[in-house]
């Protein structure tokens, strides 16, 4: 338990629980060297972006484990480029400094900008950047995406009707 308080005070320390702005390139490899776990979420001024913050902003303070920053793509052309970033928004997930996988656009979360944040936690778990029971941390009486699918859609036509 003190190991666990000790490694929870050094990530709060780090500004783990938070979602916060890179607001220069540099400052993005210093939080990734110092964080063992980072989703890093590269966007603009644009309504897909602010509905990935919100999610974000949600899980950052869950999932104190991991650091939850955003820079902005267009002020970002050294790592847009080299991080091969085209589409916005688009989620790195680095593990150990690496980038080890990506989220991009809403593709995988139902392809439209009304996914859940449980969605994104489960995408992010997958991904291994969050620790993940199994459950979502958000609403623990949630045990299938099935359910949340048809619970989400209100119209008879929704594409996730079986």
């Amino acid at each position: 338990m003190k190991k666990m308080a000790e490694k929870r005070s050094r990530w709060m320390a780090l500004g783990h629980g938070d979602y916060s702005e890179i607001f220069a390139e540099k400052d993005f490899f210093s939080v990734v060297k110092a964080s063992e776990r980072v989703v890093c979420h590269f966007y603009r001024e644009n309504w897909p972006c602010k509905v990935m913050d919100k999610h974000l902003s949600i899980l950052a303070k869950q999932h104190i484990e991991t650091r939850f920053v955003k820079i902005q793509a267009e002020k970002s052309p050294f790592l847009t480029e080299k991080l091969k970033i085209v589409v916005l928004p688009t989620l790195a997930l680095i593990k150990n400094a690496k980038v080890d996988n990506y989220v991009v656009g809403f593709d995988e979360l139902g392809g439209t900008d009304e996914f859940s944040t449980e969605e994104l936690e489960e995408r992010l778990a997958k991904a291994q950047v969050i620790s993940y029971e199994g459950e979502s941390s958000l609403n623990p009486s949630k045990s299938s995406t099935r359910t949340r699918s048809v619970r989400q859609s209100t119209s008879s036509y929704s594409s996730d009707s079986e």
